[in-house]
């Protein structure tokens, strides 16, 4: 099993300590925490694409170029890159080359997007928000699959006649994941296309999700692809030498991003009680000491039957320092064990 990272550089002030962190220190502190990540045997450090004023990653490309330089093994992935609102030849152009960069260490996970600022900000329309994805997926698998693309154009993608898109990549493709936050629709389209399943559990209970793995490997298998099927649980969650110390340093952050979400879309400001309950073993918070995250996460790999664990540890402004002690502790205490099992 692998184990991985993601984050989306979270900027702001620290609910506990009143530290402004602004584009540049989270940057530098990125940096950081990514080449430990790489030092203690993590396998994947993912970033998320956002353009809103508390994220800091609005290119993953580009901040992944830069960790490419500091690091050696780890594999450098976006977490992810709303293809959507972006021209596929570029995307694709801007992994290949991290690619070579990275001697082939480059994922590119795409998705439609949690928010929506990047549909205005490029000039989309949001009554395209499903055309856009498939249109720009299959093209962009198109040119993973040919040097020289041939593409007849749709409504919302560009005809190209016999034209190379370069770089190529430095094993002649790209892993190309899709990520999905749980619709019946994306778990068919990622199995049928044969392509890695990035699944995000960020609420309710875990289990409840082996519906959809089970339908995106019964998908894949269908269309012959049974072989190349894995799937990333994509998580929130943090891990201390302790489940309380986990939480107390975990919770102010992850409560402020949490209640920032909950005034735009409608939901009640969160707990300390309602974030407890969510740590125990059917929760959705990867939350506690490495004995606690091994359990939680093998109990679950039984229904889920996941390739990759990827959990977002930095979910807003936490101490820097709290964040390399807890990269540590994952990859010398957590990673291991998940690995003994196979």
């Amino acid at each position: 099993m692998e184990i991985g990272l993601y984050t989306f550089g979270d900027i702001g002030t620290n609910p506990v300590t009143g530290e402004k962190v602004d584009a540049r220190k989270r940057l530098s502190d990125l940096m950081e925490e990514i080449r430990l990540a790489d030092e203690v045997g993590l396998d994947v450090f993912g970033l998320g694409e956002h353009h809103r004023p508390n994220y800091a990653v609005t290119s993953p490309h580009t901040v992944l170029a830069a960790a490419a330089a500091v690091t050696q093994r780890i594999r450098l992935s976006s977490a992810v890159s709303v293809l959507s609102s972006d021209d596929p030849v570029r995307v694709y152009q801007q992994f290949a080359t991290l690619d070579n960069l990275s001697g082939g260490r480059a994922e590119l996970m795409v998705g439609r997007g949690s928010f929506i600022e990047s549909f205005p900000l490029f000039g989309h329309d949001l009554k395209d928000y499903d055309a856009l994805f498939e249109e720009k997926l299959a093209m962009l698998l198109e040119i993973d699959t040919h040097e020289l693309l041939r593409w007849p154009g749709t409504d919302h993608t560009q005809a190209v006649d016999r034209l190379g898109v370069y770089p190529r990549p430095v094993n002649g493709h790209l892993p190309i994941w899709i990520a999905a936050g749980g619709s019946p629709q994306s778990m068919v389209r990622a199995g049928g296309l044969g392509r890695p399943l990035a699944l995000a559990i960020i609420g309710g209970e875990p289990r409840r999700f082996a519906g959809l793995t089970d339908l995106y490997r019964r998908a894949a298998a269908q269309a012959g692809h049974a072989d190349v099927a894995r799937v990333s649980m994509n998580v929130h969650g943090f891990v201390g030498t302790d489940a309380k110390r986990a939480a107390d340093v975990y919770y102010p952050a992850q409560k402020a991003v949490m209640d920032q979400l909950g005034r735009e879309r409608g939901w009640a400001p969160q707990s300390r009680a309602q974030f407890d309950a969510s740590m125990g073993p059917e929760g959705a918070q990867f939350v506690g000491s490495p004995a606690q995250i091994v359990d939680k996460i093998l109990s679950l790999r039984e229904d889920l039957g996941f390739d990759r664990v990827s959990i977002q540890m930095a979910i807003g402004v936490i101490e820097h320092a709290e964040v390399l002690r807890a990269i540590e502790v994952l990859g010398t205490q957590v990673a291991p064990e998940l690995r003994k099992a196979g």
